[in-house]
């Protein structure tokens, strides 16, 4: 068999595509059985029908798979699928009985992939161009590669002017001749994006980015981007082979040719492409970063509650948060937001989400839009750790590869401003991944963020990170404010400002709903850890205040709350030093650890309830937890330590205030002592 050549990459390869490139193609099915398949493709499919566990397509019209509902993002009944719609899938697995497994697809129009491929078993080629087919089909197939999402928002947040036909009607022009960058013809005129639709049939000249880049069976179709919108530009040399293939996204262009408009949509058929570098190129960039950011900056940046004196110290670091975090929606980056699995950590987080999914709606015309650019991913501890970094640059760098995927904007709230996180942060800057912090404790000035937002590194007292995190999300989108004004009070467990509570009985949420919300977020936040329960904790949160589902689970993290208390207070072992009243619980003796609650949510009750202590040491095998009246900084308390203890036990501190103390298991004895000692003098 002839060797042909990929149509992404343009390497030798038995097919049009390459191994590395299979999954950047779609193919369209013209076997009749399944063995005929080949896991790991996107096909394009039919919907047959739904059933609860999933959705069953037609794959190629002839076979049959099922899209089982753990595949679906979100909810089956949530699609905005009918029987009979196109959809794109993949084939994971072919079963011996026949059986096909398939898998979702978040490009969900041919405009998403990077070419169209024939996959006929009947063929010498199992990955031929559709053009190779003509001659076994009674509809010649032109290459057309346009889809419903005209229309659509693109990613610069500009609209759409045009969706090129990929069309193989320029390969019958024997006048058309592929032209060079040399061939830059400088007296058209130049215009910009939004301007085309004045020129039609002009031949004109356009500057910004290349976005998308895809093969068609005729020609090469680049998305052209400025500060305006985005259209489609048609380049042929010959078909089915890549124009300009040293022309890639990311590269910023001067771009020549012919407006048309073809099938009610604008296009222009390319006659020159040059790549701009240097001065021309940042001329280029600043002019679109500055309408960019123009068009990112909040609307409103009035605060929830403007009462708060610590929150309104770092309001200008809050609008410079929420304008980064809408304009990673507008460049089409997805937004990673981390939390701990805390009642504070999972109202701020959920409360970024829920200012988030109505821009990227709006944003992006895509149905799983809302699913793919922001994901709330729970941390299992208080810090952000090299081992949670090293999990997401290999899946920010995967999606990159396969998918042509921008780097994600990261939102790290009440974690990632201690010193405990700078080696994770770190790894995410050497990738240009930009961050953004949000915490309501204590900064450390080592961990290193693009955008911090702390009232205590502006010289404030602590706040709670839930409240923190609303306001944010209430200046992100102020169309959601309505929606934020419980959240606050929800995130308190004591000490709740008036401001916060007076908000959230203007919203119809009196102490009794509130305290039934927190409680039952908190027993949702230990189950499932690692998951972000978005429609769950949603229901929860947004439900009527006196829904039967929050009252439900609150019920059950008191009952299971009281009993580990019970279970935990006669344990407590009681010391004075230095006119300081400490209580210790072993943690590892007396607790139920694998179950609910955790230990700290545990050791935060316990504090809460005892008047009469200073300082509750939770004591595990190697660590120490410490909760106190007034906040002991546990750095301090290891500096303060013997060396040569220091040295032989390992002992190191983690967190800013009231944290944990860490230590070799066989200098357990020794080490509690010596931080006993070491506390007191602090709060003597």
């Amino acid at each position: 068999m002839q060797m042909a050549t990929c149509i992404v990459c343009g390497s030798s390869t038995d097919g049009h595509i390459c191994a590395t490139h299979e999954e950047d193609v779609v193919f369209d099915f013209r076997g009749d059985s399944p063995d005929q398949l080949t896991p790991g493709r996107f096909y394009r499919g039919t919907v047959d029908g739904f059933a609860e566990f999933g959705v069953f397509v037609d794959v190629g019209g002839t076979v049959t798979g099922l899209l089982h509902r753990s595949e679906v993002p979100g909810r089956v009944d949530s699609l905005a699928w009918d029987v009979g719609d196109d959809v794109f899938v993949q084939v994971t697995d072919v079963h011996d009985n026949g059986n096909i497994d398939l898998g979702w697809s978040i490009r969900e129009s041919m405009r998403d992939f990077r070419g169209e491929l024939v996959h006929d078993p009947a063929n010498d080629s199992d990955a031929a161009l559709p053009a190779d087919d003509e001659a076994d089909s009674d509809t010649t197939d032109d290459g057309d590669t346009t889809d419903d999402s005209r229309d659509a928002e693109t990613a610069d947040g500009g609209k759409r002017v045009s969706d090129a036909d990929a069309t193989t009607e320029r390969a019958a022009d024997a006048s058309f001749e592929f032209s060079g960058a040399d061939d830059d013809d400088t007296d058209h005129e130049t215009v910009r994006v939004d301007a085309l639709d004045d020129h039609v049939d002009d031949a004109v000249t356009v500057e910004g980015e290349i976005t998308a880049a895809r093969q068609t069976s005729g020609p090469t179709v680049f998305e052209l981007t400025d500060e305006t919108g985005a259209v489609d530009a048609a380049a042929f040399v010959e078909a089915g082979v890549r124009a300009y293939p040293e022309i890639e996204p990311g590269a910023v262009v001067q771009l020549t040719g012919t407006v048309e408009r073809r099938r009610g949509d604008l296009q222009v058929e390319t006659e020159a492409v040059t790549e701009l570098t240097g001065d021309r190129a940042d001329e280029v960039r600043n002019r679109m970063d500055a309408a960019l950011d123009d068009r990112a900056a909040p609307a409103t940046t009035a605060l929830l509650a403007p009462d708060d004196d610590a929150v309104a110290a770092v309001h200008d670091d809050i609008v410079d948060a929420a304008t980064a975090v809408r304009r990673a929606v507008i460049d089409a980056r997805p937004v990673i937001v981390r939390h701990p699995t805390t009642v504070e950590g999972y109202v701020a987080g959920t409360a970024i989400e829920r200012a988030l999914l109505p821009l990227i709606r709006d944003e992006h015309a895509r149905e799983d839009a809302e699913y793919h650019y922001v994901d709330r991913r729970p941390l299992d501890d208080a810090f952000y750790t090299i081992d949670d970094a090293t999990g997401d640059v290999t899946s920010m760098l995967e999606a990159a590869h396969r998918h042509d995927e921008k780097h994600p904007l990261f939102v790290f709230v009440g974690t990632g401003s201690t010193t405990e996180s700078t080696d994770a942060l770190d790894l995410l800057d050497i990738y240009d991944a930009d961050t953004v912090v949000v915490d309501g404790g204590y900064a450390d000035d080592a961990a290193g963020m693009d955008v911090l937002v702390s009232p205590t590194a502006a010289g404030e007292q602590p706040v709670n990170t839930g409240a923190l995190g609303a306001q944010l999300a209430a200046v992100i989108n102020d169309d959601v404010r309505e929606d934020l004004a419980h959240l606050p009070a929800v995130a308190y467990w004591t000490d709740l400002p008036a401001a916060y509570a007076d908000l959230a009985a203007d919203a119809s949420y009196d102490s009794d709903a509130r305290e039934a919300l927190r409680d039952a977020v908190a027993l949702e936040a230990f189950y499932q850890s690692y998951e972000d329960k978005r429609e769950l904790i949603a229901d929860l949160l947004w439900g009527d205040a006196d829904d039967d589902l929050a009252d439900h689970i609150a019920t059950q993290f008191r009952d299971r709350l009281a009993t580990e208390l019970s279970t935990a207070e006669p344990h407590l072992s009681t010391r004075h030093h230095d006119g300081v009243a400490f209580e210790t619980l072993d943690v590892g003796a007396y607790t139920h650890q694998y179950d609910f609650p955790p230990v700290d949510l545990l050791l935060d009750a316990l504090h809460r309830r005892a008047d009469s202590t200073d300082v509750l040491l939770g004591a595990g095998e190697d660590a120490l937890r410490v909760r106190s009246d007034d906040a002991v900084d546990v750095h301090a308390v290891v500096d303060a330590i013997d060396d040569d203890l220091t040295t032989t036990a390992g002992v190191t501190a983690r967190g800013a205030r009231d944290g944990r103390i860490e230590f070799l298991a066989g200098e357990r004895d020794a080490v509690l002592d010596a931080v006993v000692d070491a506390i007191a003098a602090q709060l003597a």
